[in-house]
């Protein structure tokens, strides 16, 4: 691909569609191996940042339950933590409260030859924050006015930098939750904040506005995901990402694996002294 932007074989598996409706259901088949053209892709990708010391950070946003971890867990399935890394803090802590509100994010900032995602980021102060009245009105007007000054120096430092926001329907939203409600191992997805954000759907949205409004800059713009489908979400991101840094494909030659090392005299020491794990299955 080579830095072009990735096009799907298919017409299903575009963008959504001018006139609002929603896509039918994608084949799973068909999902499965487009996605892995993707991450071959995310692999180039990889290398070339390696190569040419780029520094990306990627910031997904968006409503709760709306696949932003799921898009996250596909980048990086195929990809070397070491190169690309998913930041996700937790509530801060007393001191961190007292720091500079963009302290607590810098040290997590990309070194030469790295890419972060950041499930969830410094615009938590313009959501929930805001939303839930965890700051003060003082704060957040802060936060307005020098968020975007803030990543007009991170990208005249050189950083890439990629926000997106994933949007999804009061409807599905709803059926998302009673799936996590009914599922054991998704249940841990639903926090109490979570609920609470349902309960206050519109203040969001106006919140999520006013956001916006202020930091939706020509350096850093935001990208409005549909993420009603959450494969096709996961396919349009991916593809979407790769758009916007030109790479090259620097594919290794085929390698040989060397003749292994004769046997001089080694001898192993007996199964019986070293300890396995019980074969359940």
């Amino acid at each position: 691909m080579s830095g072009r932007k990735y096009k799907a074989e298919k017409q299903e598996i575009s963008d959504a569609k001018a006139d609002g409706k929603p896509h039918k259901r994608i084949n799973r088949k068909k999902y499965e191996a487009e996605l892995k053209k993707l991450q071959i892709e995310l692999v180039k990708l990889q290398e070339w940042i390696k190569h040419k010391g780029l520094k990306v950070i990627v910031i997904f946003e968006g409503r709760d339950a709306a696949g932003k971890g799921g898009v996250i867990k596909r980048i990086t399935q195929r990809l070397n933590p070491r190169v690309c890394r998913v930041v996700a803090l937790g509530t801060p802590t007393e001191r961190e409260k007292s720091q500079w509100y963009f302290q607590r994010y810098v040290p997590h900032l990309p070194a030469k030859g790295e890419m972060i995602l950041f499930d969830r980021s410094w615009y938590n102060r313009a959501g929930v924050e805001r939303v839930m009245e965890f700051c003060t009105e003082e704060e957040y007007r802060e936060f307005l006015r020098s968020c975007p000054e803030f990543e007009r120096m991170l990208v005249r430092s050189g950083i890439i930098l990629i926000k997106y926001w994933f949007s999804v329907s009061d409807e599905e939203q709803e059926r998302r939750f009673k799936s996590r409600i009914a599922d054991p191992t998704k249940r841990w997805k639903l926090s109490p904040m979570d609920l609470e954000s349902r309960a206050r759907w519109v203040s969001y949205s106006k919140a999520k506005d006013e956001m916006f409004a202020y930091t939706d800059i020509k350096q850093a713009p935001w990208y409005d995901v549909n993420a009603d489908n959450k494969k096709r979400a996961r396919l349009n991101c991916i593809s979407h990402l790769l758009s916007l840094i030109p790479y090259k494909d620097l594919t290794p030659d085929p390698l040989e694996l060397p003749p292994r090392q004769k046997n001089k005299g080694y001898v192993r020491p007996p199964i019986s002294d070293q300890t396995f794990i019980p074969e359940k299955y």
